[in-house]
């Protein structure tokens, strides 16, 4: 039996069997990404939708901006959380590098511009086919905003899920300010390298066939969404169609 193989069977076994090294590490790779979406969907659902309905000078070069940082590579940014976190840094005397409260940091950073920028073209283009109806109805900007994602909410949920698989593939902001310390901040990503260049390579698949999963069943959920959403869709329009 050649190496490879030999390394997936292996791979499976882990899984299969549930091995505790293997499982605590998928558990504190969902507990860091699934915190760090939270916080920054949170701030960015908010921040997009009343970026899709203010209008202002500055508008035009902050979307250019808020685009542009979309692109940032992660180690980038690992690098500046990095250097605030460390002891001569500015937030230094939280004492968080190396830590879970870090990557976590990190990955906000991270998933912030892509949930503020999806949110905000959502919201925008529910703008322009509902925006002068509720303005008319005496809706200001920030009420507008509010009233447009709660409608947009199944394509906003989307926008969760895509930002949840940005979080949980990361590897390069985690590998620096968590230090891919085991059993503290080693998460998936990190120890698959580690893993790799160690030449484990069964425990190396095992995460990878997890992580692969994950993403996987991210896509089939938002592809359902979608299905869902326009399923219902059709059938609200059938409804009315027919009552009239």
């Amino acid at each position: 039996m050649n190496t490879f193989s030999e390394s997936v069977q292996r791979a499976f076994a882990l899984i299969g069997g549930a091995d505790p090294l293997l499982l605590s590490i998928v558990g504190r790779s969902l507990a860091v990404s699934g915190t760090a979406c939270v916080a920054a969907c949170g701030a960015g659902i908010v921040l997009g939708a009343w970026l899709g309905v203010a209008r202002f000078r500055w508008r035009g070069a902050l979307i250019t901006v808020l685009n542009t940082s979309l692109a940032i590579p992660s180690v980038v940014v690992g690098l500046v959380v990095y250097l605030l976190l460390s002891r001569s840094g500015p937030l230094g005397f939280l004492g968080w590098l190396f830590s879970f409260q870090a990557m976590v940091v990190a990955q906000v950073l991270l998933v912030l511009p892509v949930c503020t920028a999806l949110t905000r073209q959502v919201v925008e283009d529910a703008e322009r086919a509902n925006g002068e109806q509720l303005q008319s109805l005496g809706a200001n900007g920030m009420l507008r905003s509010l009233l447009l994602a709660f409608d947009e909410r199944y394509a906003l949920l989307t926008v969760l899920l895509a930002c949840f698989g940005r979080a949980i593939s990361e590897v390069g902001a985690v590998m620096i300010v968590g230090g891919n310390i085991d059993g503290f901040t080693r998460v998936m990503t990190t120890a698959i390298a580690l893993e790799t260049s160690k030449g484990d390579l069964p425990l190396a698949l095992a995460l990878g066939i997890v992580l692969l999963g994950v993403v996987l069943a991210l896509n089939a959920l938002i592809a359902g969404v979608a299905r869902w959403r326009g399923a219902r869709t059709e059938g609200l329009g059938s409804w009315q169609g027919a009552a009239a």
